[in-house]
């Protein structure tokens, strides 16, 4: 099969739950996205049996691509802030899809696949997502530059963003509260980094309820899922 025709099995796995869709060769979606909960156990091997099922109720595919919520370098995970890291540390994702569906696996954190989807490729952007944690993602007219676990550095009254901003501190302070510590991130992200665009996905983005800073926008959250295709065309750049 011609590169032009191949079709991707795009997974985004999140503390929350995982998703995944088909794209053909063009980016779109080739089927509605299919998702299920992720459980207590969050294992490499559970993880591995949730994706195996959301992939049989999907169209064929010829490679996969995998967005995940920790450091990820050439396949290989090495942090799970919100899966487990004792667990992950180390584990093959990219091998470990390849042989059980088959077909040639790619991984990537899942912050930077989401940018990926949605980045206007044009100048410094920067990607933050807002869910279980937070994930972070830059890029320099459209290259992704050196990961950020942005999430897990310190940020304010010895919080991390993770602690400061992610899901958990969204239930325990409420809404307003939520609003009011995203802004000063908001402000301190583009004095240390110096953005172009600041993009804002994740579950959560749908929380914010203030009008948005100039350069500050939010992201279609199926960017997740559709940047798939482009961590093989853009990234690897290979079948």
């Amino acid at each position: 099969m011609s590169r032009q025709g191949l079709s991707t099995l795009a997974i985004d796995i999140g503390g929350t739950h995982v998703k995944a869709s088909v794209l053909d060769a063009k980016g779109a979606m080739s089927a509605a996205p299919v998702r299920v909960d992720t459980g207590a156990d969050r294992a490499p091997k559970r993880i591995l049996q949730e994706i195996v099922g959301l992939a049989a109720q999907l169209p064929r595919f010829d490679r996969i691509s995998v967005g995940f919520p920790g450091y990820v370098r050439d396949g290989v995970v090495h942090t799970a802030p919100n899966l487990g890291t004792a667990a992950w540390a180390g584990f093959r994702l990219d091998q470990a899809l390849t042989r059980r569906l088959k077909k040639p696996a790619r991984v990537l954190n899942d912050a930077d696949v989401q940018g990926l989807g949605v980045i206007d490729r044009r100048g410094l952007e920067c990607v933050l997502t807002l869910g279980t944690g937070i994930g972070s993602s830059l890029f320099e007219n459209g290259r992704l530059l050196p990961h950020l676990e942005l999430g897990q550095h310190p940020f304010r009254s010895g919080k991390t963003y993770d602690q400061y901003l992610g899901d958990a501190a969204l239930k325990k302070i409420g809404r307003r509260r939520w609003n009011r510590r995203l802004k000063r991130v908001i402000a301190t992200v583009d004095i240390f980094i110096n953005y172009d665009t600041l993009h804002l996905g994740g579950g959560n983005a749908m929380r914010i309820d203030f009008e948005l800073p100039p350069r500050v926008k939010i992201a279609d959250n199926s960017g997740g899922i559709t940047g798939g295709i482009r961590l093989w065309d853009v990234i690897f750049n290979k079948t």
